[in-house]
This record gives structure tokens, C-alpha cells and sequence, in this order.
């Protein structure tokens, strides 16, 4: 029985070394695990005070803005982006009227198939820019259909309108050219501007007769080349440039024409083309910046369309182009698809015309402060910016999603609702959004 105790007391001290070690190896594995967790790594230590002093700042500046009420919180949609969609602060879908989803193609189903027919074909992505390994068929596809829509010689695409208004100032213009731009021009065409050397002037808004000594100025200067440049619709008032009468003036001083068509393209004008066929100019512009981001789908991405020398020396030469990465197949698939859909049916547009029409009659008549025309972007002027904020608040809880703009989106004391409608919405939409105005405009004492 000893020889039997002595070999228990054995097998235990051999089975107690073995669990002893294993323990040790699996501390020293989950010891190294968690050395080199992110979330309990710690970086160097260093000094605070500079980015205390830099902190103190910035958490001024944000109380400043809560403090005037312009502070901007972004309300999470659920459900795709359409006329009506689902915010995680409410259990029941809203109205949206705020997208630039003008002619309804952002869930378009057609549009969606062929983006994950490109994908299949084409892959998700590139990972070059152009002129590396970045040019598909696609984009050369994609570029000679909106060089036709337009009417241009050709076209370069960006990774978006942003990147072209940013793109092209300082490859077309040298330090003795002349920039006139309207003083509302979108702020991707300020940044633009700033980065080229022309001489900058600015002429008063829609203001033909400043523009004209603006120009005159610029000739008497001896500039050689001169830019007149402007939103094609200017996207707080839904205002339409005077493209006529801009047009003549270029004329006559020998100076080009640039318009921004983000808020155009696609369905304004009796087939969609923009403001040049809105104003019956087309032909008479000589450069076209637009998004394929609003009513052409919604997803990403803008262009360049103008003549070939144009957009020849912006491939050469354009750092937003050259720098930054092609944009993805299924979004060109799809893009191409988009052109297909408004060479062949105006439905869309007719439908968008229609709803325009009543919104602005209703809100007229109804009283409220809405800027004339008849473009879908609509402002109800409020003036006041916390009033915005807190009717367009009560108004996502009568089930219309839109936003309150102030400044520094609209200049101080012009703060508004900039309203917008979509093909997609019906006419119970409209009819209930405007019944959803006039409910809370006369609460909050805007109305009689």
C-alpha cells in the first residue's frame, strides 16, 4: 500500500507541474494579449499645457455657437435616403424635405441594380488615381455622355463639384488674369479662388450693372484674360443667375463664363440641361462645373465639361485630380445609367415642376416670407436663427424633416428654412407638409 501512496503522491506532483505550467503559459499569452490591446495602450507622456490652452479655446468657440443657437446637431437617418425615411429619434418614417434628392433617384431601383452589376464587372474600387491605373472604360463612358448633355467638347470628373470649383481657378488663370465673382457664390468657388493669383474682383449680387464696373475695371487694369464666375442657382435662395444678361456683358468685354450647376443639372430647364437652357444661353458658356451628388442619384462625385484645351490642361495639371483617387465603378456604372434616364423621360422633371408650383402658391398664400421663383429650393425666411432651429424641430415632430439654416451658412439675421422638393414626393407629401407650416407658423406666431 506504501508503493501504491508513493505512486498517487507521484502522479499528483506530476499532474500539480503540468497544470503549473500551463497556467504560466497561458498568463504570459493573455500578459502579452493585453500589452498590446489598443484601448489600454498609453502614449507617451508629454506636456499638456499647449493643447490645454488650444482645448480652452476651441470649447469657447463651440459655447459661443450654443450660445446663439446656430449649433448644428446631425440627426441620424436609419432607412435609406427617399421621400420618406426613418431618424432614430422617432419610431415612425418623416417626410423629407430637405435633400437635394431633386428628381428622386437616390433609392432609384434601376440605378442600385447596375451599380452591383458594375461592381460584378468592374470591382468596388481602384486604389490609383487617373493617370496611374485609376481610368476604366467607365470614366471615359461616363465623361463623353455629360460632354454630350451639355453640349461640350469634353469632361473631367472629380471626386466631387467641391474638388472641381477647388481644381480649376488656378490652372486656368495667371497673377495678371481677372477673377469677377458674385459675392453669393458658393463657398467651394471662394476657396477655389483663393487659391489661384488672379486679380479677385466681386460684383453685388446678380448686380448687372456693379458687374459691368467690376469688368470695366478689370479691362482698364489691362488683365488679359478675365473670368466672370457664378452659381448657376444659388443654393440658400434658390435664386436663378441672370445668365442672359451675364453672358452679353462677357461679350462685350471679352471675358468667359463659369458657372457652378449644382442645383441645376438634371431638371431645370425644359429637359433638364440647367440654367443655360433655362435662360436660353446654352452655347454661350464656356465652363460647367456640376455634382453628380444632388438630383443625378445623390451619391458622390462631380465634373468638369468645357472645351477640350480646358479640360486637357486640368488633366495635367489640376491637384484634385491628380491627387486624389478615381471614383468608384459602381458609382460611374450607375452615373451612366442617370444620363441614360433623363435623355429619355422628362416624367421626373414634370412631376417636380408640378409639386414646386403648389408648395410655393400654398406658403404665399398662407403668408409666410418665401423668397419668389420657381425653382424647388424654397426658403421660408425666419430672420431670427434660434426660431429656425426650434420650428424646424417641431416640425420633425408633426413628421417633416427639415433643417434650420443660420449663420455662418446664411448671413446674420437672414436665417431661414430652406425647404425642398423631390419628384418623389406625392401630392398627399406636399399637401401635408404644407398643412405641418402652417400649424407651427401660427403656434410659434410667424403666421395670422
Amino acid at each position: 500500500s506504501l508503493t501504491h501512496l508513493h505512486t498517487a503522491t507521484c502522479s499528483f506532483s506530476s499532474m500539480l507541474s503540468r497544470l503549473t505550467r500551463l497556467t504560466s503559459a497561458v498568463a504570459v499569452r493573455q500578459a502579452a494579449t493585453t500589452a498590446y490591446r489598443p484601448s489600454v495602450y498609453a502614449p507617451p507622456s508629454r506636456s499638456a499645457s499647449g493643447w490645454t490652452k488650444f482645448q480652452k479655446k476651441l470649447q469657447g468657440e463651440l459655447q459661443g455657437i450654443r450660445e446663439a443657437g446656430t449649433y448644428k446637431s446631425e440627426r441620424v437617418i436609419t432607412s435609406a435616403q427617399k421621400s420618406a425615411i426613418s431618424v432614430s429619434s422617432r419610431q415612425q418614417p418623416v417626410l423629407n424635405f430637405c435633400a437635394n434628392n431633386y428628381l428622386g433617384l437616390s433609392d432609384d431601383k434601376s440605378l442600385e441594380e447596375v451599380a452591383k452589376q458594375t461592381m460584378d464587372t468592374h470591382g468596388f474600387g481602384l486604389s490609383s488615381v487617373r493617370f496611374i491605373c485609376g481610368t476604366q472604360d467607365l470614366h471615359k463612358e461616363l465623361e463623353a455622355k455629360i460632354s454630350k448633355f451639355h453640349g461640350m467638347e469634353d469632361t473631367i470628373l472629380y471626386a466631387s463639384c467641391f474638388d472641381a470649383n477647388a481644381g480649376l481657378f488656378e490652372i486656368m488663370l495667371n497673377p495678371e488674369d481677372a477673377v469677377i465673382s458674385d459675392e453669393l457664390n458658393h463657398a467651394s468657388i471662394i476657396d477655389g479662388i483663393r487659391l489661384c493669383k488672379a486679380k479677385r474682383y466681386r460684383y453685388k449680387h446678380m448686380d448687372m450693372s456693379d458687374l459691368e464696373d467690376q469688368l470695366r475695371a478689370a479691362t482698364d487694369q489691362g488683365c488679359p484674360s478675365k473670368m466672370v464666375v457664378t452659381d448657376g442657382v444659388f443654393s440658400m435662395d434658390g435664386d436663378v443667375a441672370p445668365l442672359e444678361k451675364i453672358c452679353d456683358l462677357a461679350d462685350k468685354y471679352e471675358a468667359l463664363v463659369m458657372i457652378d450647376e449644382c442645383h441645376a443639372t438634371g431638371f431645370l430647364g425644359k429637359s433638364g440641361r440647367g440654367t443655360p437652357e433655362y435662360c436660353g444661353v446654352e452655347g454661350r458658356i464656356d465652363i460647367i462645373n456640376s455634382t453628380l451628388g444632388k438630383a443625378l442619384g445623390g451619391a458622390t462625385g462631380g465634373y468638369t465639361t468645357g472645351k477640350k484645351e480646358v479640360v486637357e490642361l486640368l488633366r495635367q495639371r489640376s491637384r484634385p485630380y491628380l491627387f486624389s483617387n478615381s471614383l468608384a465603378p459602381p458609382l460611374v456604372g450607375a452615373s451612366i445609367k442617370v444620363f441614360d434616364i433623363l435623355t429619355s423621360d422628362t416624367s421626373r422633371l414634370e412631376r417636380l415642376t408640378k409639386n414646386t408650383a403648389r408648395f410655393r402658391s400654398a406658403m404665399t398664400e398662407a403668408g409666410f416670407d418665401v423668397r419668389p421663383g420657381d425653382h424647388p429650393i424654397v426658403p421660408v425666411m425666419l430672420g431670427d436663427a434660434r426660431l429656425a432651429s426650434e420650428m424646424a424641430d417641431e416640425l420633425l415632430e408633426k413628421g417633416i424633416y427639415v433643417i434650420g439654416f443660420s449663420f455662418p451658412v446664411v448671413p446674420k439675421g437672414k436665417a431661414r428654412i430652406r425647404v425642398q422638393l423631390s419628384a418623389a414626393h406625392s401630392e398627399a407629401d406636399v399637401e401635408q407638409a404644407i398643412s405641418a407650416f402652417i400649424e407651427v407658423g401660427r403656434a410659434k406666431g410667424v403666421i395670422q
